[in-house]
């Protein structure tokens, strides 16, 4: 069983930036996927970045690229997300994912990920 624990959310007016950090207590040697999810209210779960952290492949949604960043500290089998120029529409809950097998490319769909963190709220206000 692996866990991952979030840290980093908040509140940011818009325009502004926060960061996120996810740290897993396990890579196992299959592991390659890591990634953000989020959820705002009455809205369906969506993928938001993912990072391959042996090959370094990196995805964003069309919604978030150019700022927001994935990145990665190997050695401490940890992941970040740094959130810049955050808009409101930027408000839910951010979940840290992985998936322990690797299939030969990481996914965009929630049930295609093992692990999911407990999430962390992000509110950006006007």
């Amino acid at each position: 069983q692996v866990q991952l624990v979030e840290s980093g959310g908040g509140s940011a007016q818009a325009g502004g930036s926060l960061r996120l950090s996810c740290t897993a207590s396990l890579y196992s040697a299959s592991t390659r996927c890591m990634g953000w999810f989020r959820q705002a209210p009455g809205k369906e779960r969506e993928a938001v970045a993912y990072i391959n952290i042996r090959e370094g492949n990196i995805w964003y949604a069309d919604s978030v690229k150019g700022r927001f960043s994935i990145s990665q500290e190997r050695a401490k089998n940890t992941v970040y997300l740094q959130m810049d120029s955050l808009k409101p529409e930027d408000t839910a809950m951010y979940y840290c994912v992985q998936d322990p097998f690797w299939r030969g490319h990481c996914y965009t769909k929630a049930d295609e990920y093992t692990y999911w963190g407990q999430g962390t709220q992000v509110t950006v206000s006007s």
